[in-house]
């Protein structure tokens, strides 16, 4: 009888150490399972940050306040171009989203000019916040403006009025590029307004109409 009240005892312990064993495994795989969820979300956060400030940067280059058709006046000593890939008259595809609307659109070549095109940042002169990498202005549409052309970093004066504040605005060349540049009239695809003499799309923003 003493011997079978032993075997019992030691029956229990061994019962208790396996259930304490299989609940630390659980609390463990449990635990686990908390760390992955937790390392998921933040991947996910990093994810969706990746993404906001990537639109971010798109945002960036702000055109709400561009003034999609002008008179088709141009600065004065800007050249017209002798040889252009888009003749004036002739149809190409815009490829460039300086504004909604505007890319895909199908463009008649108004005029084609060679100088030097520069994207700038500047704060308007009306107030608001600093636009960044407005593309584009030219060379003649630059106050200090001389035979060489700006680099990367000059401070300048624009003399061009494609956006509210822009005329006389203190600007800093962000890039400068000598190419084509066209002015052309379009459609816009998302408002079907007609833009007239809009300034300016570069020669590489333009694909032939199929």
């Amino acid at each position: 009888m003493q011997s079978r009240k032993i075997i019992i005892g030691i029956i229990t312990i061994f019962t208790v150490l396996i259930l304490s064993a299989c609940a630390g495994a659980n609390e463990e795989e449990n635990t686990e399972n908390e760390s992955n969820s937790e390392e998921n979300v933040e991947s996910n956060n990093d994810e969706m940050d990746m993404e906001e400030s990537d639109t971010n940067e798109d945002e960036g280059m702000d055109h709400s306040g561009m003034n999609h058709s002008s008179n088709g006046e141009v600065p004065e000593g800007l050249q017209e171009a002798d040889n252009p890939t888009y003749q004036v008259g002739s149809q190409a595809i815009i490829e460039s989203d300086h504004m909604s609307g505007m890319n895909g659109a199908e463009a008649t070549i108004v005029g084609a000019y060679d100088t030097m095109v520069y994207t700038v940042s500047y704060t308007p002169t009306t107030g608001g916040e600093p636009i960044e990498n407005h593309k584009w202005v030219i060379h003649e549409e630059i106050e200090e403006a001389g035979d060489e052309p700006f680099e990367p970093g000059t401070e300048v004066t624009l003399n061009a009025d494609h956006m509210e504040g822009m005329d006389g605005a203190t600007a800093v060349i962000d890039s400068a590029e000598e190419t084509t540049v066209y002015m052309v009239d379009f459609i816009n695809t998302d408002t079907g307004e007609e833009v007239k003499n809009h300034k300016w799309v570069t020669e590489s923003e333009l694909s032939p109409v199929e």
